[in-house]
């Protein structure tokens, strides 16, 4: 009976944890830019963060993803705390949503919806009809899941022994919330925890008390990940965490002594003889009265978590990739504007290694040259990382035009780099023209000065194309580029004439032409930028 007990029970919280996965893989391709959006409209007033992340837990189905995002967040300093500790709080009620679904008895229209979602996949092969379909399969494999959990363990019914146990730790507060923790750190969800109990619960296997104190040893366990992933980060990083874990330790305190009883009188009165309505009910209630205690404290959380982590954040070294963090993978669509970010400070690396290389020519200063080649380095590691990042976003469950976005940006990240590498050459250019001791003519420094304002103002407008999304300014790019064209071939066709005529200077323009040839490969890389942009666009 052991063994047939143990199968089930592994395969039921198997089905129901990838039925999450996957319903929260579909919720997040459905809502796409709407859940990039919703997190940038975080402010400091904390009650409209904590219902950004009431609302994003939701959507992903895992308060502990949400805290481990906002983690990352906090670390790459696009977060403040006060911000953090809002959206922390708000994932704790988002993430009693699951509860409250499997609380239903829908195990007879589970395998309707399961079907209807493969129907879905059969006949329609468009983007959001597929996101679709993903939640419903998922919806329907996780109530599949707790069907088999709820089959699985009532043989147990037959075993009095077990009840007895389970009701020995429902009279010890300290073992139901460290059965809790263990339970809920083992299987790293919180929602799995009350499926399990609500399958057991269902069997008549424990009583609701005992069921009460191992959901706040759940709470408390889902904290752990947050923990766990805040290692290495920055100090407000691991505040971030151990805010999380104050805050429910501290609301599991205020119930175990002193709410319990009126939680309990709540809940049985709401859902008489339905226990499975209590439990989910009681996760939601919980989590509700614990943020409207707290969250008006939330000073005070912080001020607990800088007691805990000392010291002062601001005296931390910067860090050179300030938006990737594996941490935001767990949210593609986030991820990926950060990836936006992170691009826009690879081409500003790229763009100052062009200014150097440029100045190096005006003022003869080597220290031009070494700052040129240092920011192209720069660029190169900028490169690196950014292509791994891609790499790793690639492989997670993307909306048919982030995926777009993201073949995009390989191509536009090679194109930034590239603009790196011909400023690299220019800024050998201006290190043998420092050597030579020679200078351009003046015809060629006017020609110069003229191409060099309109490689910049195409660079810039096809960034802020990049950045805006503003197809207007990826048009405007492109003719610029035109622009160039034409005048870098009248500049060398006059500067090989200057030559023949022996009205210039050899090697000032031997430098000068491969200075052309230069810039007009940057400008070549602008309008590959610019049409990278129209080309994910017009398809969207």
């Amino acid at each position: 009976m052991w063994v047939t007990v143990f199968v089930g029970v592994v395969g039921g919280l198997g089905l129901f944890l990838y039925g999450m996965k996957l319903m929260a893989g579909g919720l997040q391709k459905f809502a796409g830019n709407k859940l990039k959006n919703l997190v940038e409209a975080f402010t400091s007033n904390r009650y409209m963060a904590m219902l950004v992340g009431l609302v994003v837990t939701m959507i992903i189905q895992s308060s502990s993803a949400t805290s481990v995002m906002v983690v990352g967040f906090v670390n790459a300093g696009i977060m403040t705390l006060t911000q953090a500790v809002g959206i922390v709080l708000g994932a704790n009620i988002g993430t009693t949503i699951t509860g409250q679904m499997i609380s239903f008895d829908l195990q007879l229209v589970a395998p309707l919806i399961l079907g209807l979602g493969v129907l879905m996949t059969l006949i329609s092969k468009k983007a959001r009809t597929q996101n679709l379909s993903e939640i419903l399969i998922g919806f329907g494999v996780l109530f599949i899941g707790i069907g088999m959990l709820k089959t699985a363990l009532s043989p147990l019914e037959s075993v009095p022994q077990f009840r007895e146990a389970l009701i020995r730790w429902g009279q010890n507060p300290i073992q139901g919330v460290l059965i809790g923790f263990i339970l809920t750190v083992m299987v790293q969800s919180s929602s799995a925890t009350i499926g399990v109990l609500i399958a057991l619960a269902s069997q008549g296997l424990i009583s609701f008390e005992a069921a009460l104190y191992i959901i706040y040893g759940d709470n408390i366990g889902t904290c752990t990940t947050a923990l766990i992933s805040s290692i290495g980060s920055s100090r407000n990083a691991r505040r971030v965490a151990v805010i999380h874990m104050t805050f429910n330790v501290i609301g599991t305190l205020l119930f175990v002594l002193f709410l319990g009883g009126p939680l309990t009188r709540t809940v049985t009165s709401l859902n008489p003889g339905n226990i499975s309505r209590q439990i989910a009910n009681a996760h939601t209630i919980f989590n509700l009265v614990n943020v409207g205690i707290q969250l008006p404290f939330a000073g005070v959380l912080i001020k607990i978590s800088e007691i805990i982590v000392p010291g002062k954040s601001e005296k931390e070294p910067a860090q050179f990739l300030t938006h990737l963090d594996s941490r935001m993978l767990m949210t593609p669509a986030i991820a990926l504007k950060n990836l936006y970010l992170e691009c826009d400070d690879m081409a500003s690396h790229a763009r100052m290694a062009l200014r150097k290389a440029i100045d190096a020519f005006e003022t003869g200063d080597k220290d031009d040259v070494l700052d040129a080649l240092e920011y192209e380095r720069q660029v190169n590691r900028f490169q690196k990382n950014i292509m791994e990042y891609l790499q790793e976003l690639s492989s997670t469950p993307l909306s048919e035009n982030d995926r777009r976005r993201v073949d995009s940006l390989f191509n536009t990240v090679s194109d930034i780099e590239r603009i790196g590498d011909h400023a690299e050459n220019i800024a050998e250019l201006a290190d043998r023209y420092i050597d030579q001791n020679v200078t351009f003519d003046e015809k060629a420094q006017e020609d110069a000065e003229q191409i060099l304002g309109k490689i910049f103002e195409g660079f810039d407008m096809a960034m802020g194309a990049f950045r805006e999304g503003n197809l207007e300014k990826a048009h405007t790019s492109r003719g610029i580029e035109k622009e160039i064209d034409f005048l870098e071939k009248t500049a060398r066709r006059k500067q090989i004439k200057r030559m023949h005529g022996k009205k210039a200077n050899i090697d000032a323009g031997i430098i000068f032409l491969d200075l052309l040839s230069n810039l007009e490969r940057i400008s070549d890389h602008s309008k590959n930028i610019a049409e990278s942009l129209i080309g994910v666009q017009t398809q969207t």
